[in-house]
């Protein structure tokens, strides 16, 4: 291959692979799951193929490319309207400590051994696991961390503002996610569906289908998104 062909098809691949990561979002790189991982692998192989592969034609380069990221659009409209196709695509975040309680099976599952787990609480500024209540392995691979209430930064009550505010539930968690029950959450937080239910209707909504995301609050409190946001 002549140098200058060589670098046209350089200087061709990096523009149309800036360009196709453009169209496709900052989400292919803030988040790093099982889908992102195979993506950028899969562009960055053809990427390459184009830049110096000389078998393969700058047409069917630019081809694949172009397939490759609107096949990956695609499936990130897939997985905004199905739960079913975002948890297949993407799996669930973890519980690997729960109530200051290391879970081993869930550790096994993940193949994650306790030096490994060890470390991403350190970059969490987190250095033994007696301080953690709870800790989620993220489908990004990265770990969120609750401390223990005694381990938490000085709030309005270390200084003797007191608060109305009391704490039923250890975390916050989501009981409706894109007009679906989230029924994983409903069971561990032994909240009942009915009362979820009148909970929704005081708001004005008459459907669960009407609600694009619903917390409970760990002092027993609901939060709650509409779908359309219009309607606020």
């Amino acid at each position: 291959m002549a140098l200058t062909t060589l670098l046209i098809r350089l200087s061709l691949s990096f523009i149309t692979l800036l360009l196709l990561t453009r169209i496709m979002g900052r989400k292919e790189i803030s988040q790093m799951t099982f889908f992102n991982f195979v993506s950028a692998i899969a562009l960055g192989t053809l990427g390459a193929s184009l830049a110096i592969d000389s078998s393969l034609s700058v047409r069917n380069g630019m081809i694949a490319l172009v397939a490759w990221t609107l096949f990956t659009i695609l499936m990130g409209y897939a997985d905004l309207k199905s739960k079913t196709m975002r948890l297949g695509v993407k799996g669930s975040p973890k519980i690997v400590v729960r109530n200051g309680k290391i879970m081993e099976n869930e550790l096994r599952k993940l193949r994650l051994d306790l030096d490994s787990l060890n470390l991403l609480l350190r970059k969490k500024n987190v250095f033994s696991l007696k301080d953690v209540d709870y800790a989620i392995f993220e489908t990004d691979g990265t770990l969120s961390v609750l401390k223990k209430d005694n381990k938490q930064p000085v709030t309005k009550g270390d200084q003797g503002i007191t608060s109305k505010a009391q704490k039923i539930y250890p975390i916050s968690a989501p009981l409706i996610e894109d007009g679906q029950l989230n029924r994983k959450s409903l069971n561990e937080m032994n909240v009942d569906e009915g009362w979820l239910l009148q909970q929704v209707q005081a708001k004005g909504i008459q459907s669960v289908s009407d609600v694009f995301y619903a917390e409970l609050q760990k002092d027993g409190s609901l939060f709650i998104d509409k779908r359309d946001d219009r309607l606020h």
